[in-house]
């Protein structure tokens, strides 16, 4: 009984079930534990996403609403600064409206500048009815002024041209005055006009150009040295007697090419001008053109023959006429000599004193007017 009562220990089991290994866990186990892993991690990943999602959302709802409260806070200050400037002009305005005078005053002011403006009226009629009579007489000073200075031009420059143009002017002058009492001064300057327009006109100036023209070509004449055409002079003979050896009849024959010796000769030989001799005579030969310039454009007959005559001496006297260029220049003088420059310009005083007779007659009756206002007022 005390064996059977007394329980059985490892030692006791047999050997066979001391040595027998315990059972592993079922695989399928395992592999759930595995799976539950995976699934806790990815619901996680998904709860981190969404809290980001969520604050970021939350961060950008932070900056809209700050970025509308800015805009509000912008708003509002416009809206204040709009109506300080409204304040501001109508506080202007209302002192500008407190400056304006009233109704009454302005009636006031408004009879005030109808009086004003009736009086300038009146005052503006005398004064242009004291003036009209003043500029009349000044146009009808012009015209006399005018003609006396048409009259000058042809005494003293015989200058036709500008003397037609300044009768043209006076005649002009008294078609403005629309006056009947001025065709006898008009009919006067209408002769004068014809006479003039009829006169000759030399081409004074045209003539000054050329003798201008003939002064520069005078600057740069040349005298033209002669040369020994003939033969039979003194040294030509000498060189010829030796028979070209002896020394002296080398030099005479040299010399006879430098001097020649005529006691025969019929004609007068002119020295050769050179260095200051010939700077001497283009002088001489320019100033008897430049004189004969002058006169041509004033009209001098007698100095401007007298000056071509000159010139033409000057020429014949000390440059040879077989020079081309001399040849030319004298037989230019000599066509130039026959040109006309005096006109026979005609008399304006019977204008001068029709028109002057004409100003007579409107200063008296300007004169007899006024004495008659002064009468009536």
């Amino acid at each position: 009984m005390s064996e059977a009562s007394t329980p059985n220990t490892p030692e006791d089991k047999p050997a066979s079930e001391a040595v027998k290994p315990t059972p592993a866990p079922p695989p399928v186990k395992a592999s759930r534990s595995g799976g539950g892993s995976g699934l806790a991690a990815f619901a996680l990943l998904i709860g981190l996403a969404g809290a980001g999602a969520g604050g970021w959302s939350l961060w950008q709802l932070h900056a809209m609403q700050s970025r509308d409260l800015q805009q509000a806070e912008d708003l509002q200050r416009t809206r204040d600064d709009s109506a300080k400037k409204v304040d501001e002009l109508a506080q202007r305005l209302d002192s500008r409206l407190s400056a304006l005078p009233s109704a009454a005053e302005l009636d006031e002011r408004r009879r005030l500048l109808a009086n004003l403006q009736s009086d300038q009226q009146r005052l503006s009629q005398r004064l242009e009815s004291v003036l009209d009579g003043s500029r009349q007489d000044w146009r009808l000073d012009e015209a006399e002024h005018l003609l006396r200075l048409a009259t000058l031009r042809l005494s003293a420059l015989q200058d036709v041209a500008s003397a037609e143009a300044l009768v043209l002017a006076a005649d002009e002058i008294l078609r403005e005055q629309d006056d009947p009492a001025a065709f006898a001064a008009r009919e006067q300057l209408s002769r004068s006009l014809e006479a003039l327009r009829t006169t000759e006109r030399p081409d004074r100036v045209g003539l000054f150009l050329q003798l201008g023209a003939l002064r520069e070509q005078a600057a740069t004449l040349n005298p033209l040295a002669p040369t020994f055409e003939g033969q039979g002079d003194v040294l030509s003979d000498l060189a010829a007697e030796g028979d070209g050896s002896a020394w002296w009849s080398e030099w005479a024959k040299k010399l006879s090419e430098y001097f020649r010796i005529e006691f025969d000769a019929d004609r007068n030989v002119r020295p050769l001008l050179s260095g200051q001799s010939l700077s001497q005579v283009r002088l001489s030969l320019s100033l008897a053109l430049e004189q004969a310039q002058w006169a041509a454009l004033h009209g001098q007959t007698g100095v401007y023959k007298q000056s071509l005559k000159q010139a033409e001496e000057i020429l014949d006297a000390h440059f040879n006429l077989d020079n081309p260029d001399s040849r030319a220049l004298r037989q230019r003088l000599g066509e130039l000599a026959d040109a006309s420059i005096e006109v026979k310009v005609p008399d304006l005083s019977d204008s001068l004193d029709a028109l002057q007779a004409y100003l007579q007659r409107k200063q008296a009756q300007r004169r007899q007017g006024a004495a008659a206002a002064e009468e009536a007022q």
